[in-house]
């Protein structure tokens, strides 16, 4: 599998009036046109890394990595000018609630019109038209409906479903999706999830799957990168996520609601401070 990207010892840090916070704190991998999951607690590092990935790092937060390569293009040293032409048309980032990422007072077509036309130079109707097309590609029915509709029109699942258009209408090479089915009910997920995966065979994208549910990783992605503290403890394939070896990600596993299941007292999770040393 060839690679598509890199990174080496990232680190997100942000200052306080104890000094700096390393939040993301030496994490290292590669990957292919693959699904790669990451998994951890809120607050572990995920979303800052896959914001640091696109150069989207708060301020006064900081991002330093050893190497964060893109398809052969070192992402350090890009002027704001090259990251703008690099995120959306080459890496898109799907953010976990729709309601906090679409502007509630354009419509759906006007935000997604905008999309494409920034990363192409082609006409208002050519945008339109393909702005269609990817609301179809999402499973969305009545595009035609929807592309008139504001935000706040649109269910969870929906809006959700619009945020996945839009951030690949540009066509990117990788898709980082933050916890993009935290919010939906079950039958929505399965929907969800159904779509990322036809989307990332047919157009051989590399997927970053950022997500608390470990079941859902463990069926859906390639890979799983298991994060604590800032520090990717396990990586292991998905399909032996439930066989982990790492006592974190076993206490993730045993944290798990089994409805069948009637242990007493319910299992708490503990942590040990050598994980990240």
């Amino acid at each position: 599998m060839s690679r598509l990207f890199s990174v080496e010892n990232l680190r997100v840090s942000f200052p306080s009036r104890n000094g700096p916070i390393q939040v993301v704190n030496g994490v290292s991998f590669s990957m292919g046109r693959e699904r790669i999951g990451i998994v951890g607690e809120s607050g572990s590092g995920k979303t800052q890394t896959g914001r640091a990935i696109l150069g989207l790092t708060p301020k006064p937060g900081q991002a330093l990595a050893d190497r964060l390569e893109f398809d052969g293009t070192d992402l350090r040293g890009l002027s704001p000018s090259q990251w703008r032409s690099m995120r959306g048309k080459r890496i898109s980032m799907v953010m976990q609630d729709p309601k906090f990422s679409l502007n509630p007072v354009m419509t759906v077509a006007q935000q997604l019109v905008e999309a494409c036309k920034i990363h192409s130079n082609m006409s208002k109707a050519a945008a339109q038209s393909k702005s269609l097309q990817m609301l179809e590609s999402v499973q969305i029915h009545d595009a035609q409906r929807v592309m008139g509709a504001y935000p706040h029109e649109l269910s969870g699942g929906m809006g959700q479903r619009v945020m996945i258009a839009m951030m690949l209408i540009a066509e990117p090479q990788l898709l980082i999706a933050d916890e993009p089915t935290s919010a939906l009910d079950v039958t929505v997920q399965i929907e969800v999830l159904k779509i990322l995966d036809q989307l990332v065979t047919e157009r051989g994208m590399g997927l970053i799957f950022i997500s608390h549910d470990l079941r859902l990783v463990s069926s859906f992605c390639d890979r799983v990168l298991v994060m604590y503290a800032g520090v990717i403890v396990e990586e292991i394939k998905a399909s032996e996520l439930m066989q982990a070896k790492h006592p974190y990600t076993q206490g993730l596993l045993s944290c798990l609601p089994n409805i069948d299941s009637h242990t007493r007292p319910l299992p708490t999770l503990k942590r040990d401070p050598t994980w990240v040393q």
